[in-house]
């Protein structure tokens, strides 16, 4: 059974892909090295004769996808204007004078330009011969498609693939996706890695059980949800299979009951991204960072807090280990130097957790104290902190989670003790914001406070 692929879907699926899995540096890379060029269509010829025929509803859409050439933008937008000022759609070519970023440029760097075709919008008639100035509506448009032809290209299918595969070994060496798996493309997922029906969890698949004299205090999914690792009170490491439920003893060490463990209760567990390290926190505020696949111990941090552990987050580089304590205060150890290179102050009960930004250039934090906070990660300032809603009963509830929404990461997802979950975002305004306005046609708002300024704000 074949399948045949436009090449602007494929790109699309591309970037949606490295988008959604972390692999936009790598992306970058590929597309580097294969030096192609975004400015891609699926057919070259058809992609002149809509413009030559002037099927701007075709046009439009496929041009707003490409990165073209300011001046050439502007040609083809005036062309599309005359010819709806000549169909007497003044209306609509008002609209798009007004609307569009392309004239909102030309408004501003060639105003004579700009005015003339307010002016033709505002005639009552249209005089061909006068418009196009000794030329014709079709050579405008031959120009305009010469031109265009010029900046985009097509991409044969079986480079698209090849830069598909990369993308798809990349992400396998960085433990993203197991080796061995299928991934469906299309739907975005490997088989089995995700459910097929999104439901509330209700049947129990797997139970993992301890010893009389011992529990869980943490467990945590790797990355790659191969592994399900879990932390115990006697201060025991232990790595299970995510599929059987059962110790997954493809580790050595496992198999001959050597585990990953602490002399005390272990209380935080964090992996890196490629799922190779795991970071483990104690209860006597000891950090240590070991290389799951052979159980090894790579660094400890043996005075990390004065109290017990209770959040460890690696880098995204995997260089640093970011902590928070029992005893209010979030941290940053170096891996290389073995060393604590910053420290966070300003909670005034238990830090929670502790989280690095989207970006790595803020540190967020949530404490008993009923608050989140923003950190500079450089400076370590607090620039912002934030409460939820109190509670029914009036009372300020602690803080035990916080996570960034992999839909949009300037929301902070909240979660305290209190059934509620919230969603928070960042601060826009030093001081209080007395309203906003959303822009009738672009993704645009702007918000105004006591302080003074308008600011707008874009996706």
């Amino acid at each position: 059974m074949s399948l045949e692929i436009e090449a602007s879907d494929v790109i699309r699926v591309i970037l949606q892909f490295c988008k959604e899995n972390g692999l936009q540096e790598s992306f970058n890379a590929i597309q580097n090295e294969c030096q192609i060029s975004l400015n891609t269509v699926d057919s070259l010829e058809n992609f002149v004769s809509d413009i030559q025929q002037g099927r701007w509803d075709v046009v439009l859409p496929q041009v707003a996808q490409l990165k073209l050439p300011r001046t050439k933008l502007e040609d083809l937008y005036e062309q599309v204007v005359l010819e709806m000022i000549e169909l007497r759609e003044s209306d609509t070519a008002r609209a798009m004078l007004r609307q569009t970023q392309v004239f909102q440029r030309m408004k501003l760097e060639d105003p004579e330009r700009y005015m003339r075709l307010e002016h033709l919008c505002s005639r009552m008639y249209f005089d061909a011969r006068e418009v196009y100035q000794g030329s014709s509506k079709e050579k405008r448009r031959a120009a305009i498609a010469l031109s265009l032809s010029q900046e985009v290209s097509m991409v044969p299918a079986s480079r698209l693939m090849a830069l598909i595969g990369q993308a798809l070994k990349w992400q396998q060496s960085q433990g993203l996706l197991p080796p061995g798996v299928a991934f469906d493309l299309f739907r975005g997922q490997a088989a089995g890695q995700r459910d097929e029906v999104e439901a509330y969890p209700t049947v129990m698949e797997h139970e993992i059980k301890f010893g009389a004299k011992s529990h869980p205090e943490v467990a945590r999914y790797s990355p790659d949800g191969t592994m399900l690792v879990t932390g115990s009170v006697d201060g025991f490491i232990e790595v299970w299979d995510t599929l059987t439920g059962r110790l997954k003893k493809d580790l050595q060490y496992q198999a001959e009951e050597m585990f990953m463990m602490h002399d005390e209760a272990v209380l935080a567990l964090g992996f890196s991204r490629d799922s190779e390290l795991l970071v483990s926190g104690s209860q006597e505020g000891r950090i240590k960072v070991w290389k799951i696949r052979s159980g090894q111990c790579l660094r400890r941090f043996d005075r990390a807090h004065t109290q017990g552990i209770t959040s460890v987050v690696l880098s995204k580089d995997g260089s640093q280990v970011l902590s928070g304590s029992f005893d209010g205060s979030v941290r940053v150890h170096g891996l290389k130097s073995g060393k604590m290179l910053k420290e966070f102050r300003g909670h005034t009960s238990y830090v929670n957790y502790a989280i690095w930004s989207a970006d790595g250039s803020q540190v967020i934090s949530c404490s008993s104290d009923a608050t989140v906070r923003v950190w500079d990660a450089k400076t370590c300032e607090c620039l912002h902190a934030f409460r939820p809603p109190q509670t029914a009963a009036g009372t300020e509830a602690a803080i035990n989670n916080i996570l960034l929404n992999p839909l949009n990461t300037d929301h902070v997802i909240v979660c305290n003790r209190s059934p509620t979950i919230f969603i928070m975002t960042m601060t826009v305004h030093d001081k209080g914001a007395i309203g906003l306005s959303h822009h009738p046609h672009r993704n645009l708002i702007a918000t105004y406070a006591d302080e003074g300024p308008l600011k707008a704000w874009k996706p």
